[in-house]
């Protein structure tokens, strides 16, 4: 069976078990962090410092942890070790000020945030106003929303904008150009109709872009939420179906989702759904990115709050399953209400319950590796302020989209919001060892601004791999150390590059240090069983080292040894693995490397198993040739 050959670096570490084992550990608590997992992200962390490796950074990272899950006395406890250490960014300042405010320490943090500013720190005070919402200001510290004018709001309301395939759908109580104007009662506006407009459109929407069909009525219709194939819709409306307005034994009309189908163009076809009832209001509808769930609000029994949210399958023949509460990690004895999926299956909604900005606020969710929520955080400010806030949906982009709010400066009671969001940025690289490309696990990664202050340290992973969080905007030098090599540094800008970019990659190389003996392993070819002849795919490999020797590294030496398997006797295969070490410096002769650079060529028999094939146990043939090998040993470089 022919075997892909390989170039293998093997480099002589001092590194222990227990120190890999640890660098494994950090790299798991940071792949859960960078999930938003932090309730186990904190474990692993905790497990970290109290083995006492890379423990600075593990103090920072579990601070963290605890902000984020609104543990402000434990963030607290773990900010004030992480400000003591030498090289600290400023923001752990911030961070530390804000979780004191968090514990009611007022003067404590008033300490702490002016080190902050005397440090360079841009404070804004008007965003901070209300006790107890540290975890907001630390998970939106830079800013990732940015406001922009929405054309088509009203004097009166305007809430829940969806865009699909080039429309942007929503739901208003504005009825300008009609002659006949029906009030709802509670708040003497007209009844909520749906509307459409071109997403570029520049006039702004009147009667004329109400929804075609039969989705609106003359009570409340919206907001609404369309299949990926845009032939189905399911929207919010008050019990009314058929001409019939459905009221309870209490007189009371609830809201219910009904499903309607595009047919030339035109939504119609209403269908009441199983999951409403008369007794209960049943709104806001969700899809998930595969359109395979629907997500609701929902005051039925058996909920946590006055309002909870909930999600019911859609089988395949557009019937749903049996709704499911989504727990209390997202309801609370409050209301929480308008859910929303992204394209990568996070829930967004809004909730008067959760610690916030004001009355409603918008909030995403923490999911762990099997897709169960573990925790909500606040979006923050711009999109939350001290009014309701509500109706976030995402594009497919991930960059843009709208929510609503009453806030003050608006054009009428609700508006309609648009954002752009600027994504968090990192760097991300590979490590590898310039003789042979091949990765550099565990080397040494040192991130520095341009002004020399560390901003992160890390260990690459097996495949020589890192990736770190940077901020927009910054000049920075990266450099990746690693014993029995020298350094490499590269400088990189994050200044001017496009918001959409949310990855830089530079990779580095690391060249050998020269005279040192047994640097590395250069490569390894393998043999038939009881045969000594280079095989085509070793004569491959063989030619991409005399090419190494003779003309990208005309200093180097080598030595070659040669190996067996465990089959036959010891005297046969020492004088096998001889003569396949011959074999291969005969080779390399005659392919023009120069005799002198090969300082040995020696056959090892069977004493040098890579593996536990040691005729004890039964080994498949494909252990066994792991065995039948030589390898070339780099003596030097000069």
């Amino acid at each position: 069976m022919k075997i892909k050959n390989y170039i293998l670096v093997c480099i002589l570490l001092t590194v222990s078990f227990t120190a890999s084992a640890q660098y494994g550990k950090q790299k798991k608590a940071d792949t859960l962090f960078n999930k938003f997992s932090f309730v186990k992200a904190a474990e692993v962390y905790k497990e970290l410092i109290e083995n006492k490796y890379n423990e600075d950074y593990a103090v920072r990272r579990l601070a963290d942890c605890y902000a984020l899950l609104r543990d402000p006395k434990n963030a607290a406890k773990y900010y004030k070790k992480a400000v003591t250490q030498e090289n600290i960014p400023i923001e752990y300042y911030y961070n530390y000020a804000q979780a004191l405010r968090g514990i009611e320490k007022y003067d404590d943090s008033k300490e702490w945030m002016q080190r902050y500013k005397d440090s360079g720190g841009i404070i804004n005070t008007s965003k901070y106003l209300k006790r107890g919402n540290f975890i907001t200001n630390i998970f939106n510290a830079k800013q990732q929303y940015f406001l922009k004018k929405f054309n088509h709001n009203s004097k009166l309301s305007d809430f829940g904008a969806y865009e699909h395939n080039g429309k942007i759908y929503f739901a208003s109580t504005r009825d300008e150009g009609v002659s006949i104007k029906r009030l709802y009662g509670w708040n003497e506006q007209p009844f909520l109709d749906v509307y459409a407009v071109e997403k570029d459109s520049k006039e702004a929407a009147d009667h004329t872009s109400k929804l075609k069909g039969d989705v609106n009525t003359i009570y409340h219709d919206g907001p609404v939420t369309i299949t990926n194939d845009g032939k189905t819709m399911y929207f919010t409306r008050n019990s009314f179906i058929n001409n019939v307005y459905d009221s309870n034994e209490k007189g009371i009309n609830q809201v219910k989702i009904y499903k309607a189908t595009l047919k030339d163009s035109v939504w119609s076809d209403v269908e009441d759904l199983s999951i409403n009832d008369s007794e209960y209001s049943t709104q806001h509808p969700a899809l998930s990115p595969d359109n395979k769930k629907l997500y609701f609000a929902s005051d039925r029994p058996g909920g946590y709050g006055s309002s909870d949210l909930y999600v019911v399958d859609i089988n395949d023949d557009g019937s749903l399953g049996e709704p499911k509460n989504l727990g209390e990690t997202v309801n609370t004895k409050g209301s929480e209400g308008m859910p929303f999926i992204n394209n990568e299956g996070s829930l967004f909604f809004s909730s008067d319950g959760h610690v916030g900005l004001g009355l409603l606020d918008i909030f995403g969710t923490i999911a762990n590796e099997t897709g169960e929520i573990v925790d909500v955080i606040n979006l923050g400010v711009p999109v939350n302020s001290s009014k309701d806030d509500f109706s976030f949906t995402m594009n497919s982009d991930g960059l843009s989209g709208y929510f609503a709010s009453n806030r003050s400066g608006g054009m009428g009671d609700d508006d309609i919001y648009a954002y752009n969001r600027i994504p968090l940025l990192n760097i991300e690289g590979t490590v590898t060892d310039v003789i042979n490309n091949k990765p550099v696990p565990n080397a040494i990664i040192t991130l520095l601004d341009g002004s020399g202050k560390q901003i992160a340290y890390m260990e690459t992973d097996e495949e020589g791999y890192y990736e770190i969080n940077i901020d927009r905007n910054v000049d920075y030098k990266i450099t990746a150390s690693q014993k029995k090599y020298e350094n490499d540094s590269k400088s990189f800008t994050s200044k001017g590059i496009e918001d959409t970019i949310t990855t830089i990659t530079v990779d580095l190389q690391l060249t050998p240090v020269r005279d040192v003996p047994v640097l590395a392993d250069l490569g390894i070819i393998y043999f038939d069983f009881d045969k000594h002849n280079i095989r085509p795919d070793a004569a491959l490999e063989l030619d991409k080292i005399v090419k190494l020797m003779n003309e990208d590294y005309p200093g180097m030496v080598i030595r070659i040894e040669s190996h067996t398997d465990s089959r036959g006797t010891l005297s046969y295969n020492d004088k096998l693995s001889i003569d396949r070490a011959n074999s291969t410096y005969e080779y390399l002769i005659e392919n023009g490397v120069d005799a002198a650079r090969i300082t040995a060529h020696e056959g090892f028999g069977e004493r040098r198993l890579t593996n536990g094939c040691d005729g004890s146990v039964d080994c498949e043939e494909n252990k066994h040739q792991l065995n039948r090998r030589t390898e070339f040993i780099i003596i030097k470089m000069q």
